[in-house]
């Protein structure tokens, strides 16, 4: 695989509508959480830029642990539909509120996956945050608390988001070349 120039990239969202919006859901969270502490879990290895800009957006006392798990073969663009944790949280999540945090909600099976581990913990509140939610390629029932774009069923890299590894420091969504996989 060639790398790609930055330049010859169809730009999906450009930085700046990212921010205002994961403000925007940062201001949700906080309206929703009325004061209380959270937890926020980020999905590694996506998740971990929008993470960060979501958890300054939040104004609770907020603490963060991750999760990281596995359903695509490397240099895949499907899921292979089995999920594989690879590591789970540090801390308990017993009577806490827990939000997941994931760039981008597709087939659901990742995120069904947790849904379930996690509820097994008895948390006081699970919800979910993911930036991109792609509703036509869904899977298992699952819908996100909170949602950055709705998209269609587009391959995009950028902002956390990979192909084989490559493209997360993206500053922008984009989309990835057909051509190029």
């Amino acid at each position: 695989m060639s790398a790609i120039s930055r330049h010859a990239l169809e730009v999906l969202y450009t930085r700046d509508q990212i921010a205002a919006r994961i403000r925007e859901m940062g201001a949700q969270i906080t309206r929703d959480l009325g004061g209380e502490q959270l937890v926020m879990v980020g999905v590694l290895k996506g998740a971990a830029p929008f993470l960060s800009d979501l958890a300054r957006a939040v104004d609770v006392d907020a603490t963060f642990d991750f999760v990281a798990v596995k359903s695509y073969a490397k240099g895949s663009r499907t899921s292979s539909g089995a999920v594989k944790l690879i590591k789970d949280l540090d801390e308990p999540i017993e009577g806490k509120n827990v939000l997941v945090v994931e760039d981008i909600l597709d087939t659901g099976i990742t995120l069904s996956y947790l849904r379930k581990m996690f509820l097994a913990h008895h948390p006081k509140s699970l919800r979910i945050a993911t930036l991109l939610d792609k509703p036509s390629r869904r899977l298992e029932k699952i819908e996100a608390d909170y949602v950055g774009f709705s998209i269609p069923n587009l391959f995009v890299i950028g902002f956390g988001m990979d192909f084989s590894e490559h493209y997360r420091n993206l500053p922008d969504i984009c989309l990835m070349p057909p051509d190029e996989v």
